[in-house]
């Protein structure tokens, strides 16, 4: 068990943590959630030792192995395979000791070890990691310097996640992803058996994969099981019980201080209204737990232009007269709200980029209107602000015209308030650069506005004040990004971006989730037969893991068909219980057994529909094998 007892800690004078204590037990998967700022990525440094306490103490199993992910991605000349291999040190040492131990018995100790480990199938393991975050087998082959930062950080997840440590410490791992990869490491996390503390402001990841939440807020940790929806319902039924306790407080404490003001002066009631202000008093204030409200996005709405904003027919684009997307019929219009799937590498942000007019038409014809104006952001420019600069000096610098003080007040609308709006930009925390990077693409009114992952750095408040913004701004919106909340509430297209072209995908996400799930099945399937070949294995072993030749179609396609009639019962009874639990007084008006009873019927239907959705899957790959 990880025990966190008492701790006070403080970095530059402000506490973040003061008399904290929680207790996470040992083999739990743990989502780490609060505000910016309230010392999620501090907690992790001290847990592993490299930050000391001013007071209390973190116990951590002597026997346990700490990982996480170092921020510094590998960058050398072995191949990604080999990178990750290296991650398992004991199985690096014995296999190192194996080419110069000489005794007999140690040799024999060596093997026995190595076979414990299951280092005969290290490097399948590895490489299956490797797959699921993107690499395909020619990638994983080249050596790690070849590679952008983004993607070593990928391989630095990989190795961490072979490496199997007792304690994971992972610190906003979809950051890294794409949401094919994030879908991926979802189920990854879902299966792991030891005990791993997962920083995230990712709510299906939260959803789908941990067993407990660890909240951060007012110096203090509040542990909660079970799964993010379930700890946002009990810390919502928490936080209305005592407004309601504050508001009673609050009405006897002005019906005391009124007797006492109308009384004092009177001799015959002076005993009475001293006794009464002696119990004013004496009695404490309860504080009010509703959390303090994150700054509003604002995009400024631009002016109409007539539709459509772009057309391209029949269009090319692609980098030093290489296609990357080819046959491109597209129309965009200002009422659009586009999300762009597909992998990493199958061309999202070339289309991005060609929208944005950052690249022109190898071929084709496009057409926009003279007016428009388009706002692009994209993470990379995380790293091209300059570091010295403050936000008020960039914005100062595209905006040389403005008085200081609107430039102020164009930062204070986005929440960058005295404390911060003169600090340099390396000062500033992740979600900061992302509001001043929000404000830099829109501040012109833009017609489209094209968002590439807008939601890492940014916490859960924030990103549902960027859905609400983007849902009343009256412009056009590209949106890229593996947050599947944020594409569900905001678009209401799909393009899928794969093999050079771009095509409407007419389903949903929980459709496309599973023709990632599909695909991922049977590239492992193949996998799993050519290694078949290579190991040759004996003819009863083969048999035994071959599937069936033939299956009865027909009762799979019912079984299939019954269990989609199942899912569509249980997502009704799902809609149901939360348009309950959404009703405004549902909380005043229910006791804390009602809730209770609410929040366990919500989450058991929420494991039902996962499970019959795994079951489905498994059918249709089934179906789909033997058509």
């Amino acid at each position: 068990m990880l025990n966190i007892h008492n701790i006070s800690f403080r970095i530059d004078g402000k506490p973040l943590f003061e008399g904290a204590s929680a207790s996470i037990p040992t083999g739990h998967k743990v989502g780490i959630v609060g505000r910016n700022g309230t010392g999620k990525t501090s907690l992790f440094k001290l847990i592993k030792g490299e930050w000391q306490l001013d007071g209390g103490k973190i116990e951590v199993p002597a026997h346990f192995r700490i990982g996480g992910v170092e921020q510094e991605a590998p960058a050398s000349d072995l191949s990604l395979v080999e990178t990750v291999l290296l991650a398992d040190e004991e199985r690096t040492a014995l296999l190192a000791e194996a080419d110069t131990a000489t005794e007999p018995e140690r040799i024999a100790d060596i093997y026995q070890r190595l076979a414990d480990i299951e280092s005969h199938s290290a490097e399948a393991r590895a490489s299956t990691i490797l797959s699921g975050l993107g690499f395909d087998a020619e990638a994983q082959s080249r050596p790690c310097h070849e590679f952008s930062g983004g993607w070593r950080m990928r391989v630095a997840l990989g190795a961490v996640l072979f490496s199997q440590p007792d304690l994971l410490l992972l610190d906003e791992p979809t950051n890294y992803l794409d949401l094919e990869g994030a879908v991926w490491l979802e189920q990854f996390l879902a299966k792991y058996r030891n005990t791993s503390l997962i920083i995230s402001h990712d709510k299906e990841l939260l959803n789908r994969s941990v067993t407990g939440i660890l909240h951060l807020r007012d110096q203090q940790l509040a542990y909660y099981t079970g799964s993010y929806d379930q700890f946002d319902a009990e810390r919502r039924a928490k936080l209305e019980q005592q407004l309601s306790m504050k508001r009673k407080q609050d009405n006897q404490r002005a019906h005391i201080q009124s007797f006492v003001d109308r009384f004092r002066a009177k001799a015959s009631k002076a005993r009475q209204a001293q006794s009464r202000l002696k119990q004013l008093e004496k009695m404490q204030p309860i504080a009010a737990l509703s959390e303090n409200a994150v700054p509003e996005f604002h995009f400024p709405t631009p002016t109409e232009l007539r539709p459509p904003l772009i057309t391209i027919d029949k269009g090319q684009v692609g980098y030093d007269g290489k296609a990357i997307l080819s046959r491109l019929d597209l129309r965009l219009d200002s009422d659009d709200r586009i999300a762009l799937l597909g992998a990493n590498g199958e061309g999202k942000s070339t289309l991005s980029k060609l929208l944005a007019d950052r690249l022109p038409l190898m071929e084709g014809a496009q057409f926009k209107s003279g007016k428009l104006r388009v706002g692009f952001f994209a993470q990379h420019q995380l790293d091209e602000l300059d570091e010295e600069e403050s936000a008020f000096t960039h914005l100062m610098r595209l905006r040389p015209d403005e008085s200081e003080s609107k430039v102020r007040a164009r930062l204070g609308g986005a929440g960058f308030g005295a404390d911060i709006v003169d600090m340099p930009a390396k000062r500033l925390s992740g979600g900061q650069k992302a509001r001043l990077l929000m404000l830099i693409a829109t501040m012109d009114a833009p017609h489209i506005l094209i968002l590439d992952e807008p939601t890492n750095h940014l916490d859960i408040e924030s990103r549902e004040a960027l859905v609400m913004a983007l849902n009343e701004y009256s412009g056009a919106v590209i949106l890229v990004s593996h947050d599947t909340h944020l594409v569900e509430t905001v678009a209401d297209r799909l393009w899928l971006v794969k093999d050079g072209r771009v095509t409407d995908f007419d389903d949903d996400m929980d459709a496309y989730k599973k023709l990632i799930l599909s695909n991922r099945n049977k590239k492992g399937e193949r996998k799993k037969d050519k290694g078949q070949k290579k190991t040759a294995p004996q003819p009863e072993q083969d048999n035994a893991a071959a599937p069936p030749k033939k299956v009865n179609l027909v009762h799979v396609q019912k079984s299939a068909q019954k269990l989609e009639l199942e899912l569509k019962k249980a997502g009704l009874q799902k809609d149901q219980i939360e348009a309950i639990m959404a009703e405004p007084d549902f909380y005043a008006k229910s006791t804390g057994e009602q809730i209770a009873e609410k929040t366990n019927a919500l989450a058991d239907i929420t494991k039902t529909i996962q499970q019959i959705e795994e079951e489905w899957l498994s059918l249709q790959t089934l179906i789909e094998a033997n058509s």
